[in-house]
């Protein structure tokens, strides 16, 4: 890690691979892997595991093939600058430009990378996006992924439109799904459903369900945290039956960010045994409400150029 400290044998890991990928590794078992080949419209992450070893989330709609664009776990905006960086039927992408950062420890594996988005006619990018991603697990045998993002305009200033699709998107596992299997949505105002979730503020999100048939006893799911500081706290969710659900940023009003005052968002997804319990996840909420931001600085050691900070 950071001031020359060894990596080597730490229990959580950040892992390049073949084919643009980079995997998040802990007790030397994948649990969550980056992928940023271009021949994808924008990066995701895929799979998540969860603790019984399968993945609770998925690569697109399970009954709607015109949404293949729905990657697991993704970054994206329907309208930024006039520009559907939303569905693949564009010519908008996002590219990974390089990574930052791999950081290894015993209590989170931490990546940083910087991306860009293209509008599909200019050759240089409307907006810088740099991300910071962290790795953790939890007691129950399973992880929090918490994502942290700086959107800064290569112009003076761009306007992130107001839309129901941005920024953080979560495509859970069909079995997790309320319509396709035996699934629940719930919030942290104890409301439950598609019709009483969509559209409404909540500091949280829960998708969980079945891991197999609706018959099956293991149960597990997905909490979507929303962080104070971002815009519109608490963020008015966009929330299907049929198995996703986003904190829609914009979806109130839109955003104008500038150079000077740069975009930056923070979520955390928390994949836990069994259904989402309301304490846990009103605890563990005020919990990353409490936590600093990621700082990325440049190293002062010869062997590598940034180092991730956060006052732990």
């Amino acid at each position: 890690m950071a001031n020359g400290e060894s990596t080597f044998l730490k229990r959580c890991r950040v892992i390049p691979l073949p084919d643009r990928r980079t995997a998040f590794e802990i007790d030397g078992k994948q649990r969550i892997c980056w992928h940023h080949d271009p021949k994808y419209p924008r990066p995701f992450f895929y799979p998540m595991i969860g603790p019984d070893g399968q993945s609770l989330t998925r690569m697109g709609h399970p009954g709607a093939p015109n949404h293949d664009h729905h990657r697991s776990i993704w970054f994206a905006h329907a309208n930024v600058g006039g520009h559907n960086f939303w569905t693949d039927q564009t010519d908008a992408r996002i590219r990974q430009r390089q990574w930052l950062c791999y950081q290894d420890g015993d209590d989170r594996a931490v990546m940083a990378v910087e991306l860009e988005w293209f509008d599909g006619h200019d050759p240089k990018p409307l907006v810088q996006h740099q991300m910071i991603a962290a790795v953790r697990p939890t007691e129950d045998g399973g992880l929090e992924l918490e994502v942290q993002s700086t959107f800064q305009p290569i112009a003076a200033h761009v306007e992130f439109g107001k839309t129901n699709f941005g920024l953080l998107g979560v495509r859970v596992a069909k079995s997790l799904s309320v319509y396709f299997g035996g699934g629940q949505l719930s919030d942290s105002e104890a409301r439950s459903g598609e019709a009483a979730i969509f559209g409404q503020a909540a500091r949280w999100v829960d998708y969980s369900g079945p891991l197999g048939s609706p018959s099956d006893h293991a149960t597990e799911g997905i909490t979507y945290f929303d962080h104070p500081s971002n815009p519109d706290y608490p963020a008015r969710w966009h929330v299907r039956g049929d198995g996703w659900m986003i904190a829609s940023t914009c979806m109130q009003r839109k955003q104008v960010v500038s150079r000077d005052k740069p975009l930056v968002v923070r979520y955390l997804l928390h994949a836990h045994r069994g259904p989402v319990d309301p304490k846990v996840a009103n605890s563990k909420s005020d919990d990353f409400a409490m936590q600093p931001p990621f700082r990325l600085t440049r190293s002062k050691s010869p062997h590598q150029q940034y180092e991730i900070h956060s006052e732990d």
